[in-house]
């Protein structure tokens, strides 16, 4: 099997679990991972679940017209950072939270475990902006949100990706749920 199709099935896998767990919905979303000079990224419009085929992106150069809409965030993070893989989903309760926080630190043992202070960073989806704000949040940790926007995840592989956005989405639940949220946006 070529290397895509590998990297395809696994990002279905990891699709499957993110939509079961309430991370993204319809064909939101998208996840790459790092590949040669460049990274394989799931095609625009497609289902995290469901990607099909991904589309080779390079690190340099003029980005596919069907690459995923935030292919110029996921070369921004592999340019900058040592991370293999993204993942960038939209959990509910992190966007919610993410209106009114520049960081959010979680309060539950997990939380603080995997994503002890998530940076929140403003600009618009897909633009070279929110790359740069990504990926420099990126340097110092393994998952930023995009303000209204989302997590961008990154990791070893998809499956640290996505332990570390469901983790964030889990805190940042327990947080909406505690009233801890008050105390934070208070300091």
């Amino acid at each position: 099997m070529s290397e895509s199709g590998s990297v395809s099935e696994e990002l279905a896998r990891i699709g499957r679990r993110a939509l079961a767990e309430g991370l993204v919905s319809g064909n939101f979303g998208n996840a790459s991972v790092r590949s040669g000079a460049g990274f394989l990224v799931k095609r625009s419009g497609a289902y995290l679940d469901d990607p099909g085929p991904l589309i080779p992106v390079p690190l340099e150069g003029a980005v596919p017209p069907e690459a995923s809409r935030e292919s110029l965030v996921h070369r921004t993070i592999y340019r900058l950072t040592l991370h293999r893989a993204v993942l960038h989903t939209h959990p509910p309760h992190v966007v919610a939270l993410s209106f009114g926080l520049d960081e959010i630190i979680p309060a539950d043992p997990e939380g603080m475990l995997l994503c002890p202070g998530i940076p929140v960073v403003t600009g618009d989806p897909g633009t070279q902006i929110l790359g740069d704000r990504i990926a420099h949040a990126l340097l110092h940790g393994k998952i930023a949100i995009a303000r209204g926007h989302g997590t961008f995840a990154a990791g070893k592989d998809l499956e640290e990706a996505y332990l570390v956005t469901s983790a964030a989405e889990h805190a940042c639940r327990i947080l909406y749920l505690s009233g801890t949220l008050a105390r934070q946006s208070s300091r």
